[in-house]
């Protein structure tokens, strides 16, 4: 008797905590817009952020609020981003397709200036006197981009990465990892692009890389669509004019404008 009085106080106590939490879950339950998980399994699961969401679950409940624009996933397919919009209702406002460029063609062939025996991270070699390349703009080759890729788009080559157009989903994730800022998101129907960075003096790039723009103008004066222009000793390429044409890659000097592959 001793026993069985607590052990029915303890089952009352029980069922009437039990009641009370089923009724308090029911009055107090967050109902779920039923469009959130359509638009999480359109999704493509990446959970890489370049969205500005927290994942892809963050980005849906971002976009079905109106903070995030349905475009401003990078990842998913143009036929997922239109039945999303079916989804919510909503017109789809398409984004110009673009892929990332490195702009160094530098790598193994630019000596070093030092022995670095730091991490094996551009990042970490670049906060030692700008890294251990002589060409201070150029790539450093420790493939950082390359490790932090979702979509394993940059493979390592000679010191350099590159960019599998095929795979890259322009996340932009290796143009904000990069600390020399290498990388940019080119539009995807131009396949031109510089691959230097430097703004050195035509005659001090050149005692450093072979492939480095010298500044020669002659891309300038070979474009018919004034697309190019030398601006502080570095080539740079207006792609609202450009038309691919590739006579600015025919008369570089020094192989510093390339076509993507």
């Amino acid at each position: 008797m001793e026993i069985l009085l607590p052990v029915l106080t303890l089952g009352a106590l029980g069922l009437i905590f039990g009641i009370g939490l089923a009724i308090a879950s029911k009055k107090f339950a967050v109902q779920m817009d039923p469009r959130l998980e359509k638009i999480h399994g359109l999704l493509p699961g990446a959970n890489c952020g370049s969205c500005g969401g927290a994942g892809c679950f963050g980005f849906a409940e971002a976009v079905l609020s109106g903070k995030l624009m349905i475009d401003n996933c990078r990842v998913a397919s143009d036929e997922a981003k239109e039945e999303i919009a079916k989804v919510l209702g909503r017109e789809l406002k398409k984004k110009l397709k673009t892929v990332a460029a490195l702009h160094c063609s530098g790598g193994n062939k630019i000596q070093d200036r030092f022995v670095y025996h730091g991490l094996k991270d551009c990042t970490a070699a670049n906060l030692q006197l700008g890294g251990q390349k002589e060409c201070l703009y150029g790539c450093l080759g420790f493939g950082t981009c390359a490790r932090i890729c979702p979509f394993s788009a940059i493979k390592m080559s000679e010191g350099l990465p590159i960019v599998d157009a095929q795979k890259c989903k322009a996340c932009n994730k290796c143009v904000l990892a990069c600390p020399k800022k290498l990388f940019s998101l080119v539009p995807t129907d131009h396949n031109v692009y510089i691959a230097c960075s430097s703004h050195d003096l035509g005659k001090d790039t050149k005692s450093v890389c072979p492939v480095g723009c010298i500044a020669c103008k002659l891309c300038e004066k070979a474009c018919k669509f004034d697309a190019i222009h030398v601006l502080e000793n570095l080539a740079a390429i207006d792609y609202n004019k450009c038309t691919s044409c590739g006579e600015c890659v025919k008369v570089c000097p020094v192989k510093c404008i390339l076509v993507r592959k």
